[in-house]
Protein backbone atom coordinates (compact mmCIF):
# COMPACT_ATOMS: atom_id res chain seq x y z
CA UNK A 1 0.00 0.00 0.00
CA UNK A 2 1.27 3.44 -0.90
CA UNK A 3 0.45 6.09 1.70
CA UNK A 4 1.22 9.78 2.12
CA UNK A 5 0.49 11.99 5.11
CA UNK A 6 0.02 15.75 4.66
CA UNK A 7 0.74 17.41 7.98
CA UNK A 8 0.62 21.04 9.10
CA UNK A 9 2.55 21.08 12.38
CA UNK A 10 3.39 24.64 13.31
CA UNK A 11 3.73 25.29 17.05
CA UNK A 12 5.54 22.59 19.01
CA UNK A 13 5.89 19.66 16.60
CA UNK A 14 3.04 17.78 18.29
CA UNK A 15 1.13 16.96 15.13
CA UNK A 16 4.32 15.93 13.35
CA UNK A 17 5.09 13.44 16.14
CA UNK A 18 1.65 11.89 15.67
CA UNK A 19 2.11 11.87 11.87
CA UNK A 20 5.51 10.21 12.21
CA UNK A 21 4.03 7.50 14.46
CA UNK A 22 1.32 6.77 11.91
CA UNK A 23 3.83 6.90 9.05
CA UNK A 24 5.94 4.17 10.67
CA UNK A 25 2.98 1.80 10.55
CA UNK A 26 1.79 2.81 7.09
CA UNK A 27 5.21 3.11 5.45
CA UNK A 28 4.14 6.62 4.53
CA UNK A 29 6.03 9.75 3.66
CA UNK A 30 5.08 12.81 5.73
CA UNK A 31 4.95 16.12 3.85
CA UNK A 32 3.81 19.65 4.58
CA UNK A 33 0.95 21.09 2.54
CA UNK A 34 3.54 23.23 0.71
CA UNK A 35 5.74 20.20 0.03
CA UNK A 36 2.97 17.89 -1.20
CA UNK A 37 3.20 16.54 -4.73
CA UNK A 38 -0.27 16.30 -6.30
CA UNK A 39 0.81 13.40 -8.53
CA UNK A 40 2.05 11.48 -5.48
CA UNK A 41 -1.24 12.11 -3.66
CA UNK A 42 -3.24 10.95 -6.70
CA UNK A 43 -1.18 7.75 -6.91
CA UNK A 44 -1.49 6.94 -3.19
CA UNK A 45 -3.83 4.26 -1.89
CA UNK A 46 -4.30 6.19 1.35
CA UNK A 47 -3.75 9.87 2.15
CA UNK A 48 -3.74 11.29 5.67
CA UNK A 49 -4.45 14.93 6.46
CA UNK A 50 -3.51 16.29 9.87
CA UNK A 51 -3.03 19.54 11.74
CA UNK A 52 -3.12 21.17 15.12
CA UNK A 53 -6.30 22.88 16.24
CA UNK A 54 -6.35 26.67 16.43
CA UNK A 55 -9.44 28.48 17.70
CA UNK A 56 -11.51 25.31 17.38
CA UNK A 57 -10.49 24.54 13.78
CA UNK A 58 -7.75 22.64 12.04
CA UNK A 59 -4.89 24.89 10.99
CA UNK A 60 -5.89 26.98 7.95
CA UNK A 61 -2.79 25.91 5.94
CA UNK A 62 -4.19 22.39 5.78
CA UNK A 63 -7.78 23.44 5.15
CA UNK A 64 -6.77 25.79 2.32
CA UNK A 65 -4.59 23.04 0.82
CA UNK A 66 -7.51 20.61 0.76
CA UNK A 67 -9.85 23.26 -0.68
CA UNK A 68 -7.38 23.75 -3.55
CA UNK A 69 -7.07 20.02 -4.33
CA UNK A 70 -8.62 18.77 -7.54
CA UNK A 71 -11.31 16.13 -7.09
CA UNK A 72 -9.85 13.05 -5.49
CA UNK A 73 -10.44 9.38 -5.44
CA UNK A 74 -9.31 6.83 -2.95
CA UNK A 75 -9.09 6.51 0.78
CA UNK A 76 -8.23 9.26 3.23
CA UNK A 77 -8.12 9.90 6.97
CA UNK A 78 -7.95 12.98 9.15
CA UNK A 79 -6.11 13.57 12.43
CA UNK A 80 -5.65 16.43 14.87
CA UNK A 81 -3.84 17.50 18.01
CA UNK A 82 -5.40 19.96 20.42
CA UNK A 83 -5.05 21.44 23.86
CA UNK A 84 -8.69 20.60 24.56
CA UNK A 85 -10.58 17.36 23.98
CA UNK A 86 -12.61 16.92 20.85
CA UNK A 87 -16.32 17.30 21.55
CA UNK A 88 -18.49 14.46 20.24
CA UNK A 89 -21.16 16.84 18.91
CA UNK A 90 -18.65 19.18 17.24
CA UNK A 91 -15.46 17.31 16.39
CA UNK A 92 -12.52 19.38 15.12
CA UNK A 93 -12.06 16.95 12.26
CA UNK A 94 -15.65 16.98 10.92
CA UNK A 95 -15.35 20.01 8.60
CA UNK A 96 -12.25 18.58 6.89
CA UNK A 97 -13.83 15.12 6.64
CA UNK A 98 -16.85 16.66 4.91
CA UNK A 99 -14.66 18.71 2.59
CA UNK A 100 -12.65 15.62 1.60
CA UNK A 101 -15.86 13.68 0.98
CA UNK A 102 -17.13 16.48 -1.28
CA UNK A 103 -13.82 16.21 -3.14
CA UNK A 104 -14.52 12.51 -3.78
CA UNK A 105 -12.39 10.87 -1.09
CA UNK A 106 -13.65 7.95 0.98
CA UNK A 107 -12.71 9.01 4.51
CA UNK A 108 -11.94 5.91 6.57
CA UNK A 109 -11.84 7.63 9.94
CA UNK A 110 -10.37 10.30 12.13
CA UNK A 111 -8.07 10.47 15.13
CA UNK A 112 -7.36 13.16 17.66
CA UNK A 113 -5.34 13.47 20.83
CA UNK A 114 -4.41 16.11 23.35
CA UNK A 115 -1.18 18.06 22.97
CA UNK A 116 0.84 20.88 24.46
CA UNK A 117 -1.04 24.16 24.06
CA UNK A 118 0.57 27.52 24.77
CA UNK A 119 -2.22 29.72 23.40
CA UNK A 120 -2.38 33.19 25.01
CA UNK A 121 -3.54 32.67 28.63
CA UNK A 122 -1.89 29.26 28.91
CA UNK A 123 1.47 30.70 27.91
CA UNK A 124 1.65 32.44 31.30
CA UNK A 125 1.85 29.06 33.06
CA UNK A 126 4.01 27.34 30.43
CA UNK A 127 1.06 25.80 28.64
CA UNK A 128 -1.36 22.95 29.27
CA UNK A 129 -0.86 19.27 28.48
CA UNK A 130 2.90 19.72 28.84
CA UNK A 131 3.64 16.01 28.46
CA UNK A 132 1.34 15.38 25.50
CA UNK A 133 1.26 13.74 23.11
CA UNK A 134 2.70 11.07 25.36
CA UNK A 135 3.63 7.44 24.75
CA UNK A 136 -0.01 6.39 25.17
CA UNK A 137 -1.19 8.95 22.61
CA UNK A 138 1.44 7.84 20.11
CA UNK A 139 0.55 4.18 20.70
CA UNK A 140 -3.11 5.05 20.04
CA UNK A 141 -2.06 6.81 16.81
CA UNK A 142 -0.13 3.71 15.72
CA UNK A 143 -3.12 1.48 16.56
CA UNK A 144 -5.38 3.75 14.48
CA UNK A 145 -2.90 3.50 11.59
CA UNK A 146 -2.84 -0.29 11.93
CA UNK A 147 -6.65 -0.37 11.58
CA UNK A 148 -6.37 1.80 8.46
CA UNK A 149 -3.59 -0.39 7.02
CA UNK A 150 -5.65 -3.51 7.68
CA UNK A 151 -8.80 -1.97 6.17
CA UNK A 152 -10.55 -1.55 9.51
CA UNK A 153 -10.76 2.27 9.70
CA UNK A 154 -13.83 4.28 10.72
CA UNK A 155 -12.87 4.77 14.36
CA UNK A 156 -11.72 7.77 16.32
Amino acid sequence: MKAVIVCASVSHGNTRRVADSMAEVLGARVVSPEGADLAELAAADLVGFGAGVFHGRLHPRLTEFVKALPGGRGRAFVFATSGFPELPLAPFTRPLVRLLERKGFEVDGSFSCRALDTWAPFKLVGGINKQRPNAGDLAAARAFAERLRDGRGRSS
